[in-house]
């Protein structure tokens, strides 16, 4: 017999092809493209809630499986159904009585005279883009009259959009109040007793808003809440998830039949043409789990909200064929294209589209929200192909018998968002539309090619995950397979008027920005990896704007604008050495990445411009931002200061492989002195302080990975050691904090601190606090990266593509071990 010896390596390369795969997230990816087109699973049970935009707003997918006649659910839950009561102004434009001047009186009272008070129109509000009536002032009172013949109602919901602190009274009697603000509308179920306040004739809702600080906003109506008709609908019993770099796949069991449901969204990024299609597979594979033969059919219902901003947009619904699918189609009536920028927003432009071979015995019609789940189930479809509001887009598959042989078919979900970025006053379609593509005609390829797409994503998968596991472990693969669709899915891939790749980023859950810099800063390690022209179209557009009349400073900018808007920068303050440094680095990143230095030549210019300014301001910076803007201004920031150094030693590194002798030995020697200055300004004993001169303070040094990986020696590595010892003393249960001054952290900024320790173990440890934190935060939201470290809940930010950034430690395994 002969013996089979395996190396390390390769052992642990076959036990994660076996086991290559995360199991538990704080929200599951479903379909990811950009970030418009990003559907989440919120919950660990996949029936468990509706399925979500990563904003939280609900986008719709349905998933019931008929077997012998007994309907199951699966996928997502039905989505409340309102009919409006009194219109808020995005349905229809009101006026009212307001006045700005505290009332006398019971001025809540459905009889008080408020003869006196101003007329104005709704929203209320100090945004003068938005506003129908200018508030600027902190208080406003508000009375709104209406006649109300119609008392049948099932659940009285208040639709409520303020900013700041809110009272609202109906005829007279207090219904809610609440300290804080929205930034959209939300829905507020109110008690039962509420909707007995409702008078046949005349009504009135008041409301007092208080502006405490920030921008002012008061809008407001009604819905009832209809009582959703009984169905015989039982639930499927989940057994498994598990998420890896491109899918996500369940298993269900029900009484005959195993179902599996495997989401793709295959973005693989040696593969542009497949990476930018807007199309992922759903597909469905079912199996007699007690050697009985079963009659099986799949219901999948894609809602509409997929394709507005908002429920109250009407929308139109079409069905056809093309070429070798069957096709449903919807969008809204309107068609605002790019009318609308900011962060909690959705798409309400370009057609959504559910396709399916016309080879599978297919059956595609349109509901009401109200009946997709009852048409189904009770065999009586009742399509409409009308205008209207909540639609669901129905295809049902026929797998007649199912027996001890497994059957899959699949359907596709593909979003044509028209246009997707105006850039710099031009409209720029996507990139898939380059070549002449329509929408048919990706949806037909991807098609066409679904097995040989399946066969690349699967082997795509483990490659990703058998690296990251040889690089960290398997609770680092697990957060880079978490990472992965996330990161990308918050970009948009397209080409400019100049013929420059563009990757551009949106902030997500932030303040909406487009191409912000210190956003690709920390997402670029992912793309270093798998395709660094990507990490190109994240810098091209930056250097277009500071390359241009419209940017006239010698340090980088920030932003190009608000998404889906990048005609120039919106944020309201520079961050002069920490923009100029993210761009510096990554610049030498992508040389270093791609073997070559064209990228830099390409803008030496501009990149010597930067890189005077960081010798005279970045080694001591002053009182100014960095990334970490939410922690405020700080003068004389020993990791800024790093960044500062490193850029300086990058652009050395670039100008020796342009043949730039003499720029390189003066940046070069002018960096490692300024590194040594920099160690005995920082130091604070044990460790190296957070601001020079204060050695009470600590912060993570994240900025220093560039040295390392760039393999630029600019610091010793008795640095990176000593820093390492003193953030292992530091850790709470989910995460090393960023500084001294709070207990949050950032866990993009953490891994990258990780992975300048020079052993496992080291890294392990300080990397396993944010498993912990991914896997059992309470915050049931897509991948936030700034949290508190004490007990795991999200501060702010979530779906951001910084996540990226989590593919740091494999990134210093490829270049530097």
């Amino acid at each position: 017999m002969k013996k089979i010896v395996l190396s390390v390596a390769a052992l642990i390369l076959f036990a994660a092809q076996l086991n290559a795969q995360a199991k538990k997230a704080p929200a599951y990816p479903l379909i990811n493209h950009n970030t418009y087109f990003s559907i989440w699973s919120f919950s660990d049970t996949l029936n468990a809630q509706p399925t979500k935009h990563w904003t939280g707003k609900d986008q719709s997918l349905l998933g019931l499986i008929k077997v012998d006649g007994t309907t199951y659910r699966f996928l997502g839950k039905e989505t409340p159904v309102y009919k409006t009561v009194l219109p808020a102004s995005d349905e229809q434009a009101y006026q009212c009585k307001y006045t700005e001047t505290a009332p006398a009186g019971s001025w809540e009272s459905i009889k008080y005279d408020d003869s006196n008070w101003i007329t104005g129109a709704a929203p209320f509000t100090d945004d003068k883009e938005h506003a129908k009536t200018l508030w600027t002032s902190k208080d406003i009172w508000l009375r709104r009259s209406f006649t109300l013949n119609d008392l049948n109602i099932d659940k009285l919901v208040l639709k409520l959009y303020h900013d700041d602190n809110i009272e609202v009274y109906l005829n007279g009697e207090k219904i809610y109040s609440v300290t804080g603000w929205t930034s959209d509308f939300k829905l507020i179920p109110l008690k039962d007793k509420f909707k007995d306040k409702l008078k046949a004739g005349d009504n009135v809702l008041a409301i007092h808003c208080a502006n405490t600080s920030g921008g002012s906003w008061l809008d407001a109506g009604l819905l009832n809440e209809v009582k959703a008709p009984p169905t015989e609908v039982l639930l499927a019993k989940q057994k498994s998830v598990e998420i890896n770099a491109t899918q996500t796949i369940y298993n269900f069991e029900c009484v005959g039949v195993n179902l599996e449901v495997t989401f793709t969204s295959p973005l693989l990024m040696n593969d542009l043409a497949v990476f930018s299609r807007p199309v992922s597979y759903i597909t469905y594979k079912v199996i007699s789990n007690d050697g009985k033969n079963h009659n099986v059919k799949v219901l999948f219902g894609a809602s509409t909200a997929i394709a507005v901003n908002s429920p109250s947009q009407e929308v139109g619904t079409k069905k056809y064929d093309a070429q070798a699918l069957s096709v449903l189609k919807a969008g809204t009536i309107a068609q605002p294209v790019l009318q609308k920028k900011g962060d909690d927003l959705r798409i309400d432009w370009g057609y959504m589209y559910v396709a399916v071979p016309k080879s599978v015995n297919e059956l595609q019609y349109v509901t009401g929200q109200d009946s997709s789940v009852s048409s189904f189930a009770t065999g009586k479809i009742k399509s409409t192909n009308k205008t209207g509001k909540q639609r669901v887009l129905n295809t049902v598959l026929n797998f007649g018998s199912v027996g001890t042989a497994s059957k899959e078919k699949f359907i596709e979900l593909g979003y044509d968002d028209l246009f997707s970025v105006q850039y710099f006053g031009q409209n720029l379609k996507p990139w898939w539309k380059l070549s002449g593509a329509t929408v048919e005609t990706e949806l037909n390829t991807a098609a066409t090619q679904y097995a040989a797409v399946m066969k690349k994503c699967d082997s795509f998968n483990k490659s990703v995950y058998a690296a990251a596991q040889i690089a960290g472990g398997k609770n680092y693969a697990d957060l880079c397979v978490l990472a992965y669709r996330q990161s990308i899915s918050a970009h948009q891939l397209l080409k400019s008027p100049q013929g420059d790749l563009l990757f551009l980023s949106k902030e997500n859950f932030s303040n909406g920005s487009i191409n912000t810099v210190d956003v690709t800063y920390p997402s670029a390690p992912l793309y270093l990896l798998y395709n660094p022209k990507l990490l190109e179209g994240m810098l091209n557009g930056i250097f277009y704007y500071c390359e241009g009349k419209k940017w006239a400073h010698n340090f980088a900018a920030h932003d190009l604008g608000t998404y889906p808007l990048a005609n120039g920068q919106t944020y309201d303050e520079n961050m002069p050495v920490e923009e100029s440094g993210n761009m510096i680095i990554l610049t030498a990143a992508i040389v270093k990445a791609e073997g070559n230095a064209g990228y830099a030549k390409k803008h030496w210019e501009t990149l010597t411009k930067w890189a005077a300014y960081l010798s005279i301001n970045g080694v001591d910076p002053g009182n100014q931002l960095c990334t970490d803007d939410f922690a405020g201004h700080l003068a004389r920031n020993a990791n800024l200061s790093v960044k500062a150094i490193v850029a300086l030693g990058a652009y050395a590194d670039l100008a020796d492989k342009l043949g730039k002798k003499n720029i390189a030995n003066n940046y070069r020697n002018f960096a490692i002195s300024s590194a040594a200055k920099w160690q005995n300004l920082a130091d604070a004993g044990d460790h190296y302080s957070l601001v020079f001169g204060n050695k009470d303070t600590w912060s993570q040094k994240y900025n220093l990975i560039w040295d390392k990986v760039l393999g630029l020696h600019l610091f010793p590595p008795a640095v990176y050691k000593k820093e390492i010892n003193y953030y292992l003393t530091k850790q709470n249960a989910f995460g090393l904090p960023l500084d001294s001054r709070k207990t949050y952290t950032k866990s993009d900024w953490i891994l990258w601190t990780a992975a300048l320790a020079d052993n496992p173990k080291d890294f392990k440890t300080l990397i396993d606090p944010v498993y912990k934190f991914a896997t059992e935060t309470p915050s049931r939201v897509p991948l936030s990266d700034w949290h508190e470290t004490t007990n795991g809940k999200m501060i702010g930010f979530q779906a951001r593509s910084v996540v990226g950034g989590y593919f740091m430690k494999l990134l210093e395994n490829k270049w530097v071990k």
